[in-house]
């Protein structure tokens, strides 16, 4: 049996997944040339590591596809020295490339078994620096204020505490609408009260949990 060929396979998701959903940036497509997404999949799931697919990593919560993370890290241009922000550990994948990135990150995840997992797949790359929590970040998460935040579940609306909790020229990526009609937005802190609303892309994302629900109106 022919073993598979993950460095094949990693060339073809960026030649053929990432590239063409516009996400050119040199030292996105390098930090995703270079961290091994297939360490991150659950084990039965490593030769699917680099299919255009949301992989399951339990817990009814998904691994994210690999454009979708190309946007992300190419949206928040995070560069040395900047403090990280990523609500939703998940698979430690997207965590790992920011890492990469940048020498501050902290990430957060309300499943106990993702932060573990995380934490030992992070350190066998070298990635012992990232903070990781167990917690609900629904609504922020404590008053420090970050120069890019990833938020990787959908919410019906951008709360407020998202765009207080960037410093200034600091950068929010997060989807908000209802399915089947999202956008993904990235959010810029101009001044103090001021702020740019990108939108970037049309997209369908599972929500995080325990973000405030759709308003609901009666007439």
């Amino acid at each position: 049996m022919t073993a598979f060929n993950f460095e094949q396979a990693r060339q073809n998701m960026i030649e053929q997944q990432i590239r063409p959903w516009d996400v050119l940036d040199q030292h996105v497509l390098d930090v995703l040339a270079s961290v091994p997404r297939e360490d991150f999949v659950p084990e039965r799931y490593r030769n699917l590591a680099f299919s255009d697919l949301a992989i399951p990593l339990g817990h009814d919560e998904f691994m994210l596809k690999p454009n979708f993370e190309g946007r992300i890290l190419q949206a928040l241009a995070v560069r040395p020295g900047e403090r990280v922000l990523e609500i939703g550990t998940g698979s430690g994948y997207l965590t790992a490339c920011l890492a990469r990135l940048t020498t501050s990150v902290v990430s957060v995840d309300i499943v106990a078994e993702f932060i573990e997992s995380a934490r030992v797949k992070l350190k066998a790359h070298g990635l012992g620096h990232v903070v990781l929590h167990v917690g609900d970040a629904s609504g922020g998460w404590g008053e420090r204020r970050y120069d890019a935040i990833a938020v990787t579940g959908s919410v019906a609306a951008v709360a407020d505490h998202w765009r207080q909790s960037l410093s200034l020229n600091g950068r929010l990526f997060i989807v908000v609408g209802q399915p089947p009609v999202m956008e993904a937005l990235l959010i810029t802190r101009l001044g103090e009260r001021e702020w740019l609303r990108e939108s970037l892309f049309d997209t369908e994302l599972p929500p995080l949990r325990n973000a405030a629900p759709p308003r609901v109106f009666e007439f």
